[in-house]
């Protein structure tokens, strides 16, 4: 195989590859002529037939396999037939056994810390109750030019129209797939703990998106002992089980002491605000910073019943320096890119005996690791949750002292 000489790529070129180690981002790692080769819908050990997808030259380039010549002995048939090449995006490893798929995230997690932030540490990914299907709460999707509802393909503007989706939960897209839409349109849908489904219409009309709320709009979500009211299309965790598990883990890594002064950032409605509010009590304080106004709003609703939460709406980065300090434990949410140096630094400012880090990207959990490191605080202890199974996501909750 040698680089095209009109184009400079092997862009649409099909190659022969022996597939090597999982990486982060849904893809497995190949090597020939010098190039590392980024390949979906193959797994480790495999020999497939890959068809080069993306090539903007250099070291690297994408494919899918579009053949498998020896399989996995983990290989299965994917539960959706647009789990496939060039079609919906949506999914990364349905044609992985669901153990197998944990254990590809585990080596992502561990390969991560050891890059990122030099740990040498097992890692367990561990289920989440309710199987690989059936678990997605939330969606949004796109109606393509035909006004049929869809996901978009990998890295393309191009829309799947579909039928169903076995990952999301039943019965939250029947209204979405039974209709026409205006092309372009973004529908996003909710279905909530009470089984409600909340539908809203993002459609742009002369440049400028007008939501459209169609069905519902107040979710209800029980987590954390407490049910919640918030707005449908707001933060919260996308699987059903996963706001459960993750506050049962930040109750117990936390150990906010009685009467103490606890930070909750990137706070989303409070999940874990109430849990830190129960542990310090009524003369404690729990500072929770969110940057969605109504996201602050509706928490303030919610916690309505504990005076000793303090909110505060803005970046996090902006309001830590009128935080109260010092703080005994710090528990972050950041978004996917992480928190980054300047808002590590202003928690290391706080001297907080306990960090519980909540992160959604091994990467961005691995860099800020590094960082607070730097100032003397070391992973202590590590939790990995399946909480998107057939994707590549995966949650993890740090305990750093």
């Amino acid at each position: 195989m040698s680089v095209d000489a009109s184009t400079g790529t092997w862009l649409g070129r099909t190659i022969e590859l022996e597939v090597g180690a999982v990486a982060h981002g849904g893809h497995c790692v190949a090597r020939t002529e010098g190039r590392v080769v980024f390949v979906r819908h193959a797994l480790p050990g495999e020999r497939v037939l890959a068809s080069v997808t993306e090539d903007k030259g250099g070291s690297f380039c994408r494919a899918d396999a579009i053949e498998v010549l020896e399989a996995s002995p983990e290989r299965v048939e994917a539960p959706c037939a647009l789990a496939a090449p060039g079609e919906c995006g949506g999914c990364d490893w349905q044609h992985a056994a669901p153990k197998y798929q944990r254990e590809l995230k585990a080596a992502v997690v561990m390969e991560q810390l050891k890059r990122l932030a030099g740990i040498d540490r097992e890692v367990v990914v561990e289920a989440l109750d309710g199987g690989p299907l059936d678990w997605r709460s939330r969606v949004r999707l796109v109606a393509g030019k035909d006004g049929r509802a869809g996901f978009r393909a990998h890295h393309s503007h191009r829309v799947i129209p579909i039928d169903d989706c076995p990952i999301t939960v039943p019965g939250a897209l029947d209204d979405v797939v039974s209709r026409n839409w205006r092309p372009g349109s973004e529908i996003e849908v909710t279905k909530d703990g009470e089984g409600q489904v909340h539908l809203r219409d993002l459609s742009t009309v002369h440049g400028k998106t007008r939501p459209r709320q169609l069905t519902g709009g107040l979710a209800v979500q029980h987590a954390a002992g407490r049910d919640w009211r918030f707005d449908a299309h707001g933060f919260w965790q996308v699987h059903p089980a996963a706001a459960d598990t993750l506050a049962a883990v930040v109750a117990e890594w936390a150990e906010a002491p009685r009467d103490g002064v606890a930070w909750d950032l990137y706070a989303g409605v409070g999940l874990f605000a109430s849990v830190l509010a129960s542990q310090v009590g009524p003369r404690g304080r729990v500072l929770a910073i969110e940057s969605g106004r109504r996201a602050v709003s509706d928490g303030e609703e919610n916690l309505a019943d504990l005076p000793q939460v303090r909110w505060r709406s803005g970046r996090v980065e902006h309001l830590l320096a009128d935080a109260p300090k010092p703080v005994d434990v710090v528990v972050l949410d950041p978004p996917r890119k992480g928190a980054g140096k300047a808002v590590v630094e202003s928690i290391v400012e706080g001297s907080p005996d306990r960090v519980v880090y909540v992160a959604c990207d091994p990467a961005a959990l691995a860099r800020d690791i590094a960082l607070f490191a730097e100032h003397g605080y070391r992973l202590v202890d590590l939790r990995a949750f399946d909480a998107f199974p057939m994707t590549h996501h995966v949650e993890c909750v740090a305990l750093l002292q």
